[in-house]
């Protein structure tokens, strides 16, 4: 009969290396709701003279299009508190929604992101995935995803980085890697936008 001796150093090694694996299996939940992913375009974005993130855009083989899932992966360089990120992405939100984003839709969206990130640090990942007629996912490196129910965010969200009035010219070009944008050209807000789908 053999008799096996599992030493508590050998259980702790074989639970940190399940622990990694799951951790890298949620992390890349996202791919599921983007069958096929194939990298559109990357770029880097800089704020006075600071590396603060990596971008990149994934798409089916379908490529863009406001009736097809995409994600947008933002790697981040630098620490940014939830709060700054939060803010920073209320600004953009209100910027290109314009009138069509009330001061009750600001403060829900508010809401949603402010339970979505997180403080980050050097190297953690958030993805934003678009759901055509339904509004976005969030996942942030290992941490379930969380969704937020409301296409007019999603299209708006997005167009951070994808409207024709983006703050970055450049890196939109970067991450459309040529081809057409999901949405119209400023049109991030459109009136049909906002219509769940049956």
């Amino acid at each position: 009969m053999t008799t096996y001796f599992f030493s508590p150093c050998r259980l702790l090694v074989a639970a940190l290396i399940g622990l990694l694996g799951l951790s890298q299996a949620l992390a890349d939940t996202w791919h599921e709701a983007v069958p096929d992913a194939r990298l559109v375009g990357s770029g880097a974005f800089s704020a006075y003279g600071f590396h603060i993130y990596d971008a990149r855009l994934w798409a089916t083989e379908a490529g863009l299009g406001e009736d097809r899932p995409f994600a947008l992966e933002l790697t981040y360089r630098r620490s940014i508190s939830r709060e700054t990120l939060v803010e920073a992405s209320l600004d953009d939100l209100q910027r290109l929604g314009g009138e069509a984003v009330d001061a009750a839709r600001l403060s829900a969206w508010q809401s949603e992101m402010e339970r979505a990130f997180v403080d980050v640090e050097p190297g953690q990942r958030i993805t934003g995935v678009y759901l055509p007629g339904v509004g976005g996912r969030l996942y942030v490196d290992g941490r379930p995803p969380h969704e937020v129910r409301d296409p007019l965010f999603a299209r708006t969200f997005f167009g951070i980085w994808l409207d024709a009035r983006t703050q970055d010219p450049e890196l939109r070009e970067q991450l459309l890697g040529g081809l057409r944008p999901p949405f119209e050209p400023g049109t991030a807000v459109a009136s049909d936008c906002c219509r769940l789908q049956p």
